[in-house]
Parts: structure tokens; sequence; C-alpha cells
């Protein structure tokens, strides 16, 4: 199978080292011309995990999206959620028939609140047997330095799923199959919102007790939220979800307490006293809770899942509300 990446920043270098690792000629759209040159003459991104070093033989490097998604069988979509229709508002329907669409996105398209599944179906024709999900836990910067990590691909065609998660599959990369594509979805959503608390109790200064707390009613929320959307599902997942699996908990756990979470370090931001804007200039990338945290606060108008912990952080982030004081409501309804 033939593999383009689209998107050139930490996750999708990330993919890019695991898959010319197992030896794929890989075909790789990146925006900057002048970031290409430099990746052909020193072999390595120069603005994210510069650390990784890569085959050159093995990369067909193109600023050109259009040649990259006719070169390829299946396609990695490794972009910021917010910027994703911005990537593929030029490129026609017939571009992407027959291809495969793997999603590395960890957000919701934030125009209409929609999934990149459901945003491909709308626009592109993109058939749901012909779409997987690709999600951790699996920190960018672990990939680099070859700590060993898991990956779970989701779809529908259970036979491909498994073919693309043996391409990923390597030896610090462990690879899970399940067929859940939307819960999965949701449950990165979700984890990137609960980590941003977790950043804005740390800078509150809430110890790890109140943290563990916290988090053990976050992994709740999440389940009682994916639960409740799969009862709106026309197609539900075969079988019923171990919400205590890695894709579930464990991308929660880690995304909440890991030093290289951006949401964690954002969040963080926010309970020192940071505006967003402030932490957003600071951080310098993009920090998938942020927008999220809306996202969810709008579907959740539709499934009605009692999600008080989200509501608050929403509040923190979009109604100005201060840190301190969601805070002090969110510890009354932990147990």
């Amino acid at each position: 199978m033939q593999y383009g990446i689209i998107g050139s920043g930490s996750w999708a270098t990330a993919l890019a080292k695991i898959l010319t690792d197992n030896g794929h000629t890989i075909y790789w759209w990146v925006r900057n011309a002048e970031t290409i040159v430099y990746m052909e003459k020193r072999k390595h991104n120069p603005h994210y995990l510069s650390a990784a070093y890569f085959n050159p033989t093995l990369l067909r490097l193109s600023s050109n999206i259009h040649e990259v998604i006719a070169a390829s069988d299946a396609l990695v979509i490794a972009v910021p959620s917010a910027y994703a229709e911005q990537v593929f508002e030029e490129l026609k329907p017939e571009e992407l028939s027959g291809k495969k669409i793997i999603s590395a996105i960890k957000g919701i398209l934030p125009t209409d609140n929609r999934l990149l599944h459901e945003y491909l179906s709308t626009h592109y024709r993109v058939p749901i047997d012909m779409y997987f999900a690709l999600l951790g836990p699996c920190h960018a910067e672990e990939v680099a330095s070859e700590k060993l990590s898991y990956l779970t691909f989701s779809g529908k065609d259970h036979a491909s799923a498994e073919q693309i998660a043996k391409d990923f599959t390597t030896e610090y990369i462990n690879t899970v199959v399940n067929d859940d594509v939307v819960g999965v979805q949701y449950a990165a959503v979700l984890k990137n919102i609960y980590a941003l608390g977790a950043g804005i109790a740390h800078g509150l200064e809430y110890g790890d007790n109140f943290l563990s707390v916290y988090i053990a009613n976050s992994a709740n929320e999440m389940v009682a939220f994916l639960r409740k959307l799969s009862e709106t599902e026309a197609q539900p997942a075969v079988l019923t979800p171990n919400y205590a699996a890695s894709v579930y908990l464990g991308d929660l756990l880690v995304t909440c307490y890991s030093l290289y979470s951006r949401n964690r370090t954002f969040g963080n931001m926010i309970g020192k006293g940071y505006s967003v804007k402030a932490a957003q200039l600071e951080l310098n990338m993009v920090a998938e809770g942020y927008n999220a945290a809306r996202c969810i606060y709008r579907t959740n108008q539709t499934v009605n899942a009692t999600m008080p912990i989200a509501s608050t952080i929403y509040e923190i982030l979009w109604e100005h509300r201060p840190a301190a004081d969601g805070f002090k409501k969110i510890e009354g309804f932990l147990v």
C-alpha cells in the first residue's frame, strides 16, 4: 500500500518516521517549499522532532497536495482539526475516490462540530468503510526517541484496519485494532479537554491527590458521554467497547499527566493567570482542547450527557469564568 502524509507538524513527522522505519516509501505533503529543501539536504524536519532523521531515498516530498494524493493509496491526515477544512477545500471529490483515509486528527472540525469522517462523507463522498481513525496513547516525542508506544486503528473494515496496523507496527510501536470509529474519535477529543483542565488544576497549585480524583471523575464523565452517544448512532460498534482500554482510559491518563502534553501545558498557563490569547502565543502550537471544549459543549446540547467538568472548563476558556472559581465549582462535583 502506498502511503501519503498530509501535514508536517510533530505528529505527522512521528508517523512518517514509523512508516519509513518499516521501509515504506512515503509521499509527504509539506506546505512550505523551503522546509522541503532543508529536509532533503539535512534529512530531518527543522521545526518539529528535529532529532528524528530520515532515509531520504524513502521520502517523496512535495508542496503540491494534488500530487501527493494522486500518488497514494492511503492518506494519513495529520493536521490540526482547526485547519483541516482549509486543507481539503482545494480538493475535488474525485481526487479522494478509492483512497483509504487514515485520520490522525484528535479534534472536531469547528465550523459545524463534525468529526472528519462526517465532513468527508458530506463533501467528498468518502464512505465510512474507507475511513480509519489512528489514535494513541502515543506522544510524538516518545516516537522520536523510540520509546515503546501503542497505537489503535479503528475501522469498520476490520481486515483493512489490521493491514494498516501491521504497516505501523515496529519494535517501538505496538498496535491494536477495534471497530469503534466514532467512539475513539470522541474519546480523543474529550481527553484533550480534561487534560487542559488537569493543567489548569496544576497551575492553580492543586496537588496530586486532587488530580487523581479529578482524572477518575473525568474518565467516568467521558464514558457516560460515549455511552449516551452510542445510543444515538445508527451504526453502533459491533462489540461493546472496553472503555478501560488504552485508546480510551490510557490516552486520557497520559495526556493529563505527561509533560509532553501541549493541552496540559496550555491549561497550566491558564491556571497561572495567562489569558487564552497569551497562552496561545506562548505555546506556539495548537492545543486541541481549547476548540474542543466549545465543540463538545455544543455537541452535548444534542447528546444530553451529564458533563459538569467539561462544561466548567468550557466556561473558563470561552466565557471568561475565573479559573479558581471554576475549579471551586468542580470540587463540588467530584466523588
